[in-house]
């Protein structure tokens, strides 16, 4: 659910990234800069955003027209060690925007905010985490809203596939490399576990779109579709000559969500019309197309 502070879209007069070096910060950036809007990327080694002075950098670096996106964090979140560091990294953030106040903030957030439901997930879903992860972000988000009286965006996105991912977690990315390295895909259980997967080119032009936008409030970047996990590992093994095996494994734990965690998008393709997220078959054949064209070149 989102309001539009610019009912008519207008490029913003900057963008500036946070976590630039980043696997959705990366394709935030590309898709801007493809659209000709002026971009600051921000990454770790430009400022590190758990270095004392960071809060001051942030803020000298930042102008009034600014519209700042942050992408930033030490992700998945597994342990309090993590917690800490990114709560160190908000803070810092939050700093900043009480020193320098911008036209627009849009926070990368995650799915893991929302509590468990058999029923479809919609941006009015409680946020009732039950992980680390999902807590840190929930925190995050909190914090910003406190920090920044102005346009703040919350992206909520789900599981993110694409080619450039660097975690390897998994999923179609993990099951695409072992694919095309010709070794076998192991599966949790029998991969019966139904999940929504987004691409990552989506979540860019959904944060592109925010922007022109200006505007606040929550957006899932969900594709509104479910999938197995089987079903996906067929699909890349079906991509890749000689076909790898798919195979079970014994489960060691619960599924998690319960196996099952469906979202709504509808919010979204209300919100810009002509928008649309890609089927997960539709976007996994392109991802396997861009992978064919760089391993040839």
């Amino acid at each position: 659910m989102l309001t539009h502070h610019c009912p008519e879209p207008r490029q913003p007069a900057r963008v500036v990234v946070l976590g630039a070096r980043g696997f959705i910060a990366g394709a935030v950036l590309r898709r801007l800069t493809l659209d000709g809007t002026a971009t600051l990327a921000l990454g770790s080694s430009a400022l590190d955003l758990l270095a004392p002075d960071a809060a001051e950098r942030l803020a000298t670096a930042l102008r009034t027209d600014d519209a700042l996106v942050f992408a930033s964090a030490k992700a998945p979140c597994k342990d309090l060690a993590m917690l800490r560091e990114n709560l160190v990294m908000a803070e810092a953030v939050c700093t900043a925007l009480r020193k320098r106040a911008v036209s627009h903030v849009i926070y990368i957030s995650s799915d893991a905010v929302y509590e468990d439901s058999r029923e479809p997930i919609t941006e009015a879903t409680s946020a009732a985490p039950s992980s680390l992860h999902g807590a840190m972000h929930l925190t995050r988000e909190i914090a910003l809203r406190e920090a920044f009286s102005g346009p703040l965006a919350l992206v909520r996105p789900t599981l993110v596939y694409g080619l450039d991912d660097p975690h390897n977690g998994y999923g179609p990315n993990r099951f695409r490399r072992l694919a095309a390295a010709g070794k076998d895909i192991v599966l949790f259980g029998e991969g019966e576990e139904r999940r929504d997967h987004v691409n990552v080119e989506d979540v860019a032009e959904l944060v592109r779109l925010i922007a022109r936008h200006r505007s606040a409030g929550v957006a899932n970047a969900v594709s509104g579709e479910v999938v197995s996990f089987r079903e996906l590992a067929e699909f890349a093994a079906a991509e890749f000559t000689p076909r790898v095996a798919v195979r079970g494994s014994p489960r060691t734990g619960p599924m998690p969500h319960g196996g099952y965690r469906p979202f709504d998008n509808h919010a979204m393709l209300d919100a810009f019309p002509g928008f649309r997220f890609q089927r997960w078959r539709e976007g996994l054949a392109k991802v396997h197309a861009r992978h064919s064209a760089s391993a040839k070149s």
